[in-house]
């Protein structure tokens, strides 16, 4: 096999991982989403750091002991625990389809953002496809009368959360296990809070609970080695696996109202998606030899 068919493998694995882990967190709707995110913290850094303390690797301690490094790994870990901690709240609350909408737009939140802090220049078909991921959500407001607070925020902080690691060229799993150590102290009093809880567990829930390590770190592990199999252009078609799979699993395993008007703000964002996904094709096209 050779490594572009591995690449892919890979991250149809890891982004198809992502996309069904709705059903894993309605398995723990007997405790509250905070209670999760404390597991999903302290025991994502067991299992990273067991793996890396197997294969030898002590660089990632490097991250927090720098004092260049401390700080974005610091940033980077409190982006991702308020991503984490935001998605288990709203799969389990019944807002599968904003989070799903949360996460199709998240690569044109990313490009805001190199806009605005970066200062990167955006092509003609990126803007295009920002003007219609804007009137998606706007369409979303107007439809629901609610503002779309839990796809934007899900979207920002992930944007965030990979504008910071821009700074740290770190390996995923290395950064995986100093963010998660960063935030410990979050983790933990998220666990252990309300301690007697705890004791309320049953012997078949406690497994589901630590296993929000694994089920953290086994998809990071797999995206980081696809990624460094494939070209930008191919991640940027499959990282809307994910999304697609929450959507349908929204509307037809959950249940969760999605009236036909909706269509057409979802119509938006998928123009905005496929021009997004045109944009990345043709930078690669356009790449000098």
């Amino acid at each position: 096999m050779n490594s572009i068919k591995k690449g892919v493998l890979y991250e149809v694995f890891s982004y198809a991982f992502w996309g069904l882990t709705p059903l894993y967190w309605r398995l723990m709707t007997f405790t509250s989403p905070r209670r999760i995110l404390g597991f999903r913290i302290t025991f994502a850094l067991f299992f990273t750091a067991l793996v890396l303390f197997i294969l030898g690797n002590k660089s990632w301690l490097l991250l927090l002991i720098d004092p260049k490094k401390r700080l974005i790994t610091i940033l980077s870990g409190l982006a991702i625990s308020v991503n984490w901690g935001l998605y288990i709240w709203a799969v389990n609350s019944g807002y599968t389809i904003e989070a799903s909408l949360g996460y199709y737009i998240n690569p044109l939140i990313s490009v805001m953002l190199a806009l605005i802090i970066l200062q990167e220049r955006l092509k003609v078909l990126q803007w295009i496809a920002f003007g219609f991921a804007a009137l998606g959500v706007l369409l979303v407001t107007i439809f629901s009368g609610v503002f779309p607070w839990v796809s934007l925020v899900l979207a920002l902080t992930f944007g965030f959360y990979g504008l910071i690691k821009k700074k740290n060229k770190s390996g995923s799993m290395e950064a995986l296990g100093a963010e998660t150590l960063a935030v410990l102290p979050l983790g933990l009093g998220l666990l252990f809070f309300q301690p007697a809880e705890l004791l309320l567990f049953t012997p078949l829930q406690w497994p589901l609970l630590v296993s929000a390590g694994f089920i953290t770190a086994l998809p990071l592990y797999t995206f980081a080695k696809g990624a460094k199999l494939l070209p930008l252009s191919a991640l940027g078609f499959l990282q809307f696996i994910s999304p697609t799979i929450l959507f349908f699993l929204g509307v037809f395993a959950f249940g969760e109202e999605f009236p036909l008007k909706k269509l057409w703000a979802f119509g938006c964002i998928w123009i905005a998606v496929g021009l997004y996904c045109i944009s990345l094709g043709k930078a690669k096209n356009t790449k000098p030899a």
